[in-house]
């Protein structure tokens, strides 16, 4: 009796099972069941064999530096505690990446894809990583794309490919804009790769920079000559998803009728009185991924934090 005692505590402590949905903030659209939640709290005996039951937290945000939204970062990870987070424009290197704050907060592992000033992704996770091949989509040097398998403690991987799409500057025209020419090549590129979903465990998350139903932005009308709602952006975003296979997971669980927003505009003095915002990040995942998803949530509150980054965090919990 005493060794299933002890084992039964190794396996409940938390550096072993994940964290839940149920322990963080409210979904905004679909918790978790009263029987998932009960079941959460079984015992999952990573040691001796397979998880009976366990949750898998991802989270994914355009932090808008991370060096000087630091302190955003760890407010996070304390308050909705996921295995792993994913973040678009870092803006620094690699070398000058705050590695050290992670790993007090139990992050033990990080891979980064930065460069000076712009752009950057970087993937901190509790679970081991393998890097896996970064691509460049459109010919560039830019730091957009970053890899990594998951390694799960009960075994098995997640492929996580965490990208940062070309914002594509204000003017919807490839011939007069290289900014939009180079967006659209990189979407055309995406939709061709081969090396994203190859019918496993897989993710594309990240800061799409197109934001592709008509409730996924305040007033479709108004920005179907806006970059970031024109047609041509969402048929390229389309065909991404098409020929990827992948499934948009937020709205399997938040409804495509419902308005949903994930970026709000520094140039609205007041975000929540304007309403004027857009989704342009998003969590997609493959077939056997998307039946493995639970419940989906955009933290919309962390917009209002002090110093707030213009997107804001989305959440995926996945029983795996």
């Amino acid at each position: 009796m005493l060794f299933f005692s002890v084992l039964r505590g190794w396996c409940q402590s938390p550096s072993v099972v994940p964290p839940r949905l149920a322990e963080g903030p409210a979904s905004q659209r679909r918790l978790p069941s009263r029987r998932m939640r009960e079941n959460a709290k079984r015992p999952t005996f990573a040691g001796v064999g397979r998880f009976f039951y366990s949750m898998l937290r991802i989270a994914t945000w355009n932090i808008n530096s991370v060096r000087l939204r630091l302190d955003l970062a760890a407010r996070l990870l304390k308050q909705v505690k996921p295995d792993i987070l994913c973040l678009q424009e870092i803006k620094c290197r690699d070398e000058l990446f705050p590695r050290e704050p992670f790993h007090e907060l139990g992050y033990g592992h990080i891979a980064i894809s930065g460069q000076a000033g712009y752009h950057g992704v970087a993937t901190i996770s509790k679970l081991p990583l393998t890097p896996l091949p970064k691509e460049s989509f459109c010919g560039t040097a830019d730091a957009r794309h970053l890899g990594c398998q998951v390694h799960l403690p009960a075994g098995g991987t997640v492929a996580v490919h965490n990208i940062y799409v070309p914002a594509g500057g204000d003017i919807p025209d490839p011939a007069t804009n290289p900014k939009f020419k180079q967006k659209l090549a990189y979407l055309d590129a995406l939709a061709s790769w081969k090396g994203g979903n190859n019918g496993g465990h897989a993710v594309l998350l990240g800061d799409f920079n197109v934001a592709p139903l008509e409730t996924d932005v305040w007033s479709h009308k108004q920005l179907l000559k806006v970059v970031s709602h024109t047609p041509i952006e969402v048929e390229a975003l389309t065909k991404v998803q098409k020929y990827g296979n992948w499934v948009d997971l937020v709205r399997r669980f938040i409804p495509p009728e419902q308005r949903l927003y994930t970026w709000w505009s520094y140039r609205a003095l007041d975000w929540q009185a304007s309403g004027r915002g857009r989704r342009l990040d998003h969590i997609w995942g493959s077939l056997p991924l998307a039946e493995a998803a639970r419940g989906a949530e955009v933290l919309k509150e962390a917009r209002s934090w002090q110093g707030p980054s213009d997107h804001v965090p989305i959440l995926l919990d996945f029983d795996l």
